[in-house]
């Protein structure tokens, strides 16, 4: 055989092993069980832009940190951080708070206003909030009013508006100095409100400019006054310098003390040794005495009815 027909011979013979192996792996396919694509998935796949994935665990560990931040109570570290590093690129270029006039103050200083409103030596006047300072200084109970201006570049107004001490208030054993309103000023500390009236019992706080308004038209009471009482939140008791309570009405409070005045022309009772005057009856005066009082008043009652049978007899 010449050597055509040995190639052509060994080429007839590759190629029928190569169908018989490609039947073989049709037959595989056959028999191997088919994977079924979900075809929900597919779509997701298909519609989900590349790169959703990585920007979606960032925003994953994004909030982590942020929620960390929060629940680890350092968000107000990090803000007051920004916060002054903005003030700083401020003041650097020329918005440093250099200058600040405080006008309308009385009982509290001028580091007191500052460090209420919130005005440190690294603010800028650039990013303060006035609005923000003068809510500052209002929500303190010794400023009724306050007007902040900010005067560009370095300087800052405050103007504000204090309520003046008016009492002192004792309720459950605490003693506070309030306004004229109630408004609790602070607790009482400072021994320089000593003259200003007592005003004792629950209530009594919101109550007690209109009640001493009404005995000042009573000099020879409202002198010697030492504390007006709340009682059960319903009406006045006044204790005197000399320890004397008079129980007033819950109503008719300018007829009962006139009544008083009417006593005390006719029978110094004020003057004399007595521990109460209860007026909260219309019709009746009910004084109550000291025992002494008492046992001497017995005493000379007692003696006079002796005198008077005495002289009856003879």
């Amino acid at each position: 055989m010449d050597g055509g027909g040995r190639f052509a011979s060994t080429l007839r013979k590759l190629t029928a092993k190569l169908r018989v192996r490609s039947s073989r792996n049709r037959d595989d396919a056959l028999l191997a069980p088919r994977r079924k694509r979900n075809r929900g998935l597919e779509l997701v796949e298909r519609l989900t832009p590349r790169g959703a994935g990585f920007a979606a665990t960032v925003l994953i560990i994004a909030g982590s940190a942020a929620l960390g931040v929060v629940k680890g109570g350092h968000l107000q570290t990090i803000t007051e951080t920004l916060r002054d590093a903005r003030d700083a690129v401020a003041n650097s270029a020329g918005f440093r708070i250099v200058s600040v006039n405080i006008s309308g103050r009385k009982q509290l200083t001028q580091d007191e206003v500052l460090a209420i409103g919130g005005v440190t030596g690294r603010r800028s006047l650039l990013f303060l909030d006035a609005a923000d300072v003068r809510d500052r200084l209002k929500a303190n109970p010794w400023i009724a009013d306050a007007t902040v201006l900010k005067l560009y570049p370095d300087r800052l107004s405050i103007e504000i508006t204090e309520r003046n001490a008016f009492a002192l208030w004792q309720d459950r054993g605490q003693l506070s100095l309030i306004a004229a309103d109630g408004a609790v000023l602070e607790p009482y500390v400072a021994r320089r409100f000593t003259a200003l009236p007592l005003v004792v019992g629950k209530g009594g706080e919101t109550r007690a400019r209109g009640f001493l308004d009404v005995i000042a038209a009573y000099p020879q009471i409202s002198k010697d006054v030492k504390a007006i009482v709340f009682v059960g939140e319903r009406r006045w008791n006044l204790r005197l310098a000399s320890g004397l309570d008079i129980r007033l009405p819950e109503t008719g409070i300018q007829a009962a003390l006139d009544r008083l005045m009417k006593l005390d022309r006719e029978d110094r009772v004020l003057s004399r040794d007595v521990l109460a005057i209860d007026l909260r009856l219309p019709d009746r005066v009910v004084v109550r005495m000291s025992d002494d009082a008492a046992k001497a008043r017995f005493d000379a009652l007692k003696a006079k009815a002796k005198a008077t049978k005495k002289a009856t007899d003879a």
